[in-house]
């Protein structure tokens, strides 16, 4: 893992978080998760693990910047077929979203930058995005980054580049995903149980599909893409690459 825990607002003093406000560190990152099914060998948080790992490296490359605490749960009823799997109602997402910007702006932070490790978070927040901004003073910038379609290609290069597969990446416990908890967190992957599901990215009509009936109806295990041949290296580069989009995303979306 990397070392960020003195980025990290919950293990902060909140005499050491006013120090930090006052010296220039105005940016906060917000990192989503959930807690959802993976297939039979990935843990149920995997999107919550990458989420809180990635939000790091976006601080550590934007520089002046703090991460606050993942927010683990998400919006995944087109999973809830998976044991296991948590869902917030949209609405209920927005609220956490809604308070954790009003809560940080209140204290200083005057750049809020979120994303999620979750596909099926993007739509609420490029939903929620403009009653966000709404919420918060406007000396206050809340940033997200919805772009799924950048997010997948860019794991699709990311593979490609690492020497893998990239017909392997569907989005969904995939070569992508597997490898980079293979990096981060070895010891919740189940390397015994790969198992390919459908294979690629999705259709349109396979994600219509999905949004209706859920994820069971298009893919029996849980799982878009195939998770053979997932290494570390694969991983580490997946994760640096999507680090990469993010930094770059929020950057074009500063008015600085």
């Amino acid at each position: 893992m990397i070392d960020g825990d003195h980025l990290r607002l919950e293990f902060m003093t909140s005499p050491e978080v006013a120090r930090a406000i006052e010296n220039g560190m105005r940016t906060i990152v917000i990192p989503c998760g959930a807690v959802e099914q993976h297939g039979p060998h990935l843990t149920l948080s995997v999107d919550a693990d990458h989420a809180e790992h990635l939000a790091v490296l976006v601080a550590k490359a934007i520089g002046d910047a703090l991460v606050a605490p993942t927010i683990r749960v998400g919006c995944s009823s087109h999973h809830l077929a998976f044991p296991g799997t948590i869902s917030l109602q949209d609405s209920t997402f927005e609220m956490i979203c809604r308070d954790y910007c009003t809560s940080l702006a209140r204290h200083g932070f005057d750049r809020i930058l979120i994303f999620s490790a979750h596909v099926g978070n993007f739509p609420p927040l490029a939903g929620m995005l403009p009653r966000l901004r709404s919420a918060v003073p406007a000396s206050c910038r809340v940033s997200a980054f919805t772009d799924s379609r950048a997010w997948l290609e860019r794991w699709r290069d990311a593979v490609e580049e690492a020497g893998g597969e990239p017909i392997r990446v569907g989005g969904h416990a995939d070569i992508a995903e597997t490898s980079l908890m293979l990096d981060i967190h070895p010891e919740r992957v189940r390397t015994a149980k790969y198992e390919a599901g459908k294979p690629g990215l999705l259709s349109q009509s396979d994600l219509e599909l999905m949004w209706r009936d859920g994820l069971a109806a298009v893919s029996a295990n849980g799982i878009l893409g195939d998770p053979n041949g997932s290494s570390v290296a694969i991983g580490r580069h997946c994760i640096e690459r999507i680090a990469a989009l993010l930094v770059a995303g929020f950057a074009e979306d500063d008015p600085a």
